[in-house]
């Protein structure tokens, strides 16, 4: 490979990582609860991508494969020696890459106390757009399974809000 193969191959990964970059972070925070192991499997998600050099053939593709890779590579951080041995903050942090909205803030933290098969399914439903037959082929399970999942987290999220929800969504934003 010369050098013009490289610069082109190196900007190639540079766009992907700018149009994903933000996905992939919310995605690790809401599956991990802290910033510190979010922002080390967002390195992780990326360096796969760039050590494979994996090529996509449309952004959908591009999207799913990172939100596979993500979640797996967040499972993987939670079945660590390493954090089954420290102490959690259970307090969220200063700063997050979502918006600094109070109520945003409140339905995030809200989210994150939630079982992690209701955080992810309500993440991707709500945040990414997915449909449930999208979600259903991403995480491989039943759509029907997905559906009840959606309403009991909704169910429960609505709970921990207080009621503060309108047709099924948060009040003045979103999740």
């Amino acid at each position: 490979m010369d050098n013009h193969d490289l610069t082109r191959t190196d900007s190639k990964f540079a766009e992907v990582y700018e149009r994903n970059m933000d996905m992939v972070y919310r995605l690790c925070f809401v599956l991990l609860k802290n910033t510190a192991d979010a922002d080390d499997a967002v390195q992780s998600v990326f360096l796969k991508l760039f050590k494979h050099n994996k090529t996509f053939y449309e952004r959908e593709h591009e999207k799913a494969w990172l939100i596979v890779t993500t979640k797996n590579t967040c499972k993987d951080v939670l079945k660590s020696w390493w954090r089954s041995r420290r102490v959690d903050i259970d307090a969220l942090p200063e700063k997050t890459y979502w918006d600094h909205d109070e109520q945003q803030r409140d339905i995030l933290e809200k989210l994150l106390r939630l079982p992690e098969k209701y955080r992810t399914v309500l993440y991707l439903y709500y945040v990414e757009d997915y449909s449930v037959k999208e979600i259903a082929k991403l995480l491989d399970r039943k759509e029907s399974t997905l559906q009840t999942q959606l309403s009991k987290g909704r169910s429960r999220l609505k709970i921990e809000l207080g009621g503060k929800y309108r047709d099924g969504k948060p009040i003045q934003g979103s999740i």
